[in-house]
């Protein structure tokens, strides 16, 4: 069983993407999550990626708890059965939400959604309001572009320091598991 992890958030797209290898990664963390007796906190959409990894948690014996909008629900992510739902007022409260909820955060493959997600968890870092990490699976070397950009900012002035961030990443789930089991803040 995990140490100190003991709720994460998982950001990552509510649609599919184009390699088939995203949704097997997802469903191998909702599996983690549930073994490792972590409570699984996601946007509450039964569609996509997130829709799989909250599946494969529920599946496995995991507790899921949804944070969502009815705007959102209405528009493009219907509620996944057989989990807790949260419904707050807006996107800005969602993501807070998810935020309060969660000791750490996994990063799959995504969309703006879940780049508007990690960077204000990000920028929470950056300004010291939080260290809570983040964990990228870089799946099919999804993640790449986002970190040369990353490096790019820093070459260019933009950010100070890697180490104002509590950033982890691994090219495959085992690795990512490891990282996680063994997190130590």
């Amino acid at each position: 069983m995990a140490g100190i992890l003991k709720s994460v958030a998982v950001y990552c797209g509510h649609q599919f993407g184009t390699n088939p290898d995203y949704a097997r990664d997802a469903k191998k963390i909702g599996k983690f999550l549930a073994d490792n007796h972590m409570r699984m906190v996601f946007g509450g959409g039964d569609v996509g990626l997130m829709g799989t990894v909250a599946s494969a948690a529920i599946e496995n014996g995991g507790r899921v708890i949804g944070v969502s909008t009815n705007n959102v629900i209405e528009k493009q992510e219907p509620v996944h059965d057989g989990i807790e739902i949260q419904i707050v007022d807006g996107v800005n409260e969602r993501k807070q939400r998810m935020f309060e909820l969660s000791d750490a955060f996994i990063i799959l493959p995504g969309g703006i959604g879940t780049l508007n997600e990690l960077t204000d968890v990000m920028t929470m870092q950056q300004i010291g309001e939080s260290q809570k990490p983040l964990f990228f699976l870089n799946t099919a070397g999804f993640w790449i572009p986002f970190v040369r950009l990353f490096i790019h900012m820093q070459r260019c002035g933009f950010i100070e320091s890697i180490h104002d961030y509590n950033i982890h990443g691994s090219a495959d789930v085992s690795g990512l598991f490891d990282l996680i089991l063994n997190y130590h803040s």
